[in-house]
């Protein structure tokens, strides 16, 4: 029995002919993704402007017999990319284009913006090939599910009141704050209830409070990770915090190292240790929250991508043991999109007065229409499913870029869980400068980051890769650029 109905399963006939349409070859497709492969192709297609917008796609017999599958995988692959806004279907006229061709150059995967404390880069270098961006942490921007948005942005239109179109409560709107409680209760174990959240713009915005709040208590000594996030210690360095590196190794954070220091607050990242991706071992869990448990300290818990676990459930958060000691935060922009700007960001009781009046100095409060958006998208389900989504497909484009390691960069250590959109690879017992590496890498047109960007103290080298914004055949791609760059 065909599986024609699953994402990311069909299965190829021998001997297909290939497809005139867009030179659809089958033959690169994995043997149970053939879905998958189809999605990206079409949705390449669209973005580099190969199907304009109103164009007309074949009929789901017609492409499923030229490539060989099931028409039930063609079917699936519009229905993805209906879902995504991408095409409409009109009557009398199939399946067709909707979204405008050439879309911003975040949505094609092109690096934009800054990512770690580093500059933009150009995606082309005086006629070099188009750069493949490999930076962690950005998800799929052509996945983002804009029909879905749409639909419930125009719901919250047509009912928003006069009151929730003016200035409302900093905190956040109470609809959301509701909705987010329940969620992360039941997603993350979180305790908590709507009056313990506070909307924020995103991870960055809760370390700019937490920052602020700290240093009006004269407690501007913070420990963190190390290797560990280099934009997350920007922004507590940008606020007055003197960030102290704690080492981590393959259980997480060494919390026994933390006596040592003179800081009073640590930022950590336990469920999915950024950038080594492994996990903090319960036993330092419960060291952790013991150091926690002298007068004025906090943990700060970044929760940034603890629902993309791929082998098993993910582990709880650690607030879900002790809210007294540990501000949790998190955000949509892994799962969604970074460009929503929404988070939250839940404090122990005694600094939420605190950290509320900064954020209602800093902006009055996030924008109303997207909480209430972001609050259907949780109530209906449709989050979830989003997320459900997010996983399969990231966890294929995992596996082909580790397979693709394997088998081009033997001797390359991957490391961490099976987790989030990103890999670290190191080279144990080599010379390698990474970040002349990284620098090859681009020539060749491929932007990593070295694992020393994220360093404090001096390391073995590595390369951190993000997977969330390329199909398995590009990622197969990039690592065959990057093989060249280690051999250069």
């Amino acid at each position: 029995m065909p599986e024609s109905g699953r994402p990311g399963r069909g299965r190829l006939r021998a001997g297909a002919p290939g497809s005139d349409f867009l030179q659809l070859d089958a033959s690169s497709a994995p043997p149970r993704g053939v879905t998958d492969w189809l999605v990206a192709e079409l949705r390449s297609a669209v973005l580099d402007g190969r199907l304009p917008h109103g164009a007309r796609l074949p009929p789901t017999r017609v492409l499923a017999a030229e490539i060989g599958t099931s028409r039930g995988v063609v079917v699936e692959a519009y229905q993805r990319l209906r879902e995504e806004g991408m095409v409409s279907t009109r009557v009398g006229s199939g399946t067709v284009i909707s979204a405008p061709s050439r879309l911003p150059a975040a949505a094609a995967g092109v690096a934009v913006g800054r990512e770690a404390g580093r500059p933009a880069h150009d995606d082309r270098r005086g006629g070099a090939r188009p750069a493949i961006d490999l930076s962690p942490g950005t998800p799929d921007a052509a996945s983002f599910p804009r029909a879905v948005w749409l639909r419930h942005e125009r719901a919250v239109l047509d009912h928003a009141s006069t009151a929730d179109l003016g200035y409302g409560d900093p905190q956040g709107h109470p609809v959301l704050r509701g909705e987010l409680a329940g969620w992360l209760a039941r997603t993350r174990g979180l305790r908590v209830g709507p009056d313990d959240i506070l909307v924020v713009t995103g991870v960055a915005q809760s370390l700019a409070l937490l920052g602020q709040v700290l240093r009006s208590r004269d407690r501007c000594t913070l420990a963190v990770e190390d290797p560990g996030s280099r934009g997350a210690r920007d922004e507590l360095v940008h606020w007055g915090m003197r960030c102290v590196g704690i080492p981590v190794d393959e259980r997480g954070l060494r919390v026994d190292r933390l006596a040592a220091t003179d800081a009073d607050a640590v930022l950590v990242t336990p469920a999915h240790q950024f950038p080594t991706g492994v996990l903090l071992h319960p036993e330092r869990r419960h060291a952790l929250l013991d150091w926690a448990a002298a007068p004025e300290r906090l943990v700060i818990e970044d929760d940034y991508d603890a629902e993309l676990r791929y082998d098993r459930s993910p582990v709880p958060a650690v607030q879900s043991a002790s809210p007294d000691r540990v501000a949790h935060t998190g955000s949509v922009s892994k799962t969604l999109m970074p460009g929503i700007r929404l988070g939250w960001l839940v404090a122990p009781r005694g600094w939420r007065h605190e950290l509320a009046a900064a954020k209602d100095a800093s902006d009055h409060g996030s924008p109303a229409i997207s909480q209430l958006v972001l609050a259907r998208l949780i109530a209906s389900g449709d989050l979830d499913g989003h997320v459900r989504r997010s996983r399969l497909r990231n966890r294929q484009r995992r596996d082909a870029l580790v397979t693709a390691i394997h088998e081009e960069l033997p001797t390359a250590r991957i490391g961490g869980i099976a987790a989030g959109l990103h890999v670290l690879i190191t080279f144990p017992g080599s010379a390698l400068d990474d970040v002349r590496l990284a620098e090859r890498s681009r020539e060749s047109g491929l932007i990593v980051h070295p694992l020393s960007w994220h360093r404090i103290a001096p390391g073995e080298p590595g390369l951190v890769l993000g997977y969330g914004g390329h199909p398995p055949q590009q990622l197969r791609r990039a690592v065959a650029r990057l093989r060249a760059a280690v051999g250069g």
